[in-house]
């Protein structure tokens, strides 16, 4: 599968972005999939996962409840809604799929988009 980031930019402290990632390929909805995020000089971070049958997620406790992940199967492709966005939340952001297990690990997704930077300024 190939993953195509997109919705980054800049914005002010406290402000709102949809991040987007559209898969090509027929068997979309057999992936897990999650967003990651890495900043300047750090490693890459969880941020949110998305269950591939019963849609259930999971969010970095950085992000919980500021940050929304979901998926369309029908549009092979996952969002991540990000409000009460911080400067902290400046980054790349990555979207990951894997077919086999559902996963916090950046480490073991085997699929991963080309990233979209996120600037938040204070």
């Amino acid at each position: 599968v190939q993953l195509q980031a997109s919705g980054g930019g800049l914005v002010q402290a406290g402000g709102s972005l949809r991040l987007s990632c559209a898969a090509s390929g027929r068997t979309f909805s057999s992936y897990y999939m999650g967003w990651f995020r890495q900043a300047p000089g750090k490693e890459r971070e969880f941020v949110a996962v998305i269950n591939k049958s019963d849609g259930s997620t999971q969010y970095a406790d950085s992000v919980k409840g500021r940050f929304t992940i979901s998926r369309d199967n029908a549009k092979n492709t996952i969002y991540l809604q990000m409000n009460s966005l911080k400067p902290e939340d400046t980054a790349v952001y990555y979207c990951a799929a894997d077919p086999r297990q559902y996963s916090t690990t950046y480490s073991f997704y085997v699929y991963w988009g080309q990233g979209t930077l996120v600037t938040v300024s204070s």
